[in-house]
C-alpha cells in the first residue's frame, strides 16, 4: 500500500507554543515544528525576539490531506488566536507575534483567501482580519527546547494561563477532528 502524499501549511498566530499544542491534537496532522519565517536570513529565538529580523514565530504543519484539509486547519487557526490584532497576541507584542499564513502554492492561497472571506462574512471577530498572507519562504526551525514545549512543560505558568485555555477550547470545538489519544 502506497503512503499518501503530505502537504505543508505554515501559520503564525502569536507565540508558537500556544498553537503547537492545538495542532498536534488534530487527526491527520503528522508533525508540527515551531520556527520562524517571513524575515531575513537564518535566525535564533533570541534574535527574533528583538523584532529586528522581520521573522514571525510560526508553525510548519505537515498533514495528510486525505484526513484533514488546509481549510480545516485554517478554521482551527482562526478560532485559536485573534487575527484582528496587528503584531500582538495577548501580552505578546511585536512583529514576531503577527498573525500570518505562508501558503505553499496558488491552490493553497485560494483556500486561504476563501477562508478569510468566510471568517469576515460570518463576523467571527468584531474587527477586520489583519492576517498577513504571503508565499512561503525559507523556514527556520526554532531551537530544540521550543519543540513540543507544552507537551514537555505542561505546568509551566505561561502554559497554564495561555496555552491550556486554547487547548481546552480546541478540544471542545473540534472534538470530531481530534486524534483518538487527544479526546
Amino acid at each position: 500500500m502506497a503512503e499518501s502524499a503530505t502537504e505543508e501549511l505554515v501559520l503564525g498566530g502569536g507565540c508558537f507554543w500556544c498553537l503547537e499544542a492545538v495542532f498536534e491534537m488534530l487527526r491527520g496532522v503528522q508533525s508540527v515544528t515551531s520556527g520562524f519565517m517571513g524575515g531575513n536570513g537564518p535566525t535564533t529565538y533570541k534574535a527574533v525576539c528583538t523584532g529586528k529580523t522581520g521573522h514571525a514565530e510560526v508553525l510548519k504543519i505537515v498533514f495528510d490531506p486525505t484526513q484533514i484539509g488546509a481549510k480545516d486547519l485554517l478554521e482551527v487557526f482562526f478560532t485559536s488566536h485573534d487575527p484582528t490584532t496587528l503584531n500582538r497576541q495577548g501580552n505578546d507584542v511585536g512583529t514576531q507575534y503577527r498573525s500570518a499564513i505562508f501558503y505553499a502554492d496558488e491552490a493553497q492561497k485560494a483556500v486561504v483567501e476563501a477562508e478569510i472571506a468566510r471568517v469576515d462574512t460570518e463576523k467571527l471577530w468584531p474587527g477586520p482580519i489583519v492576517t498577513e498572507v504571503s508565499p512561503s519562504t525559507e523556514f527556520y526551525p526554532a531551537e530544540e527546547y521550543h519543540q513540543g514545549y507544552y507537551r514537555n512543560n505542561p505546568f509551566q505558568p505561561y502554559c497554564q494561563f495561555v496555552v491550556v485555555p486554547k487547548v481546552v477550547k480546541a478540544r471542545k470545538l473540534f472534538v470530531d477532528r481530534l486524534k483518538k489519544e487527544a479526546v
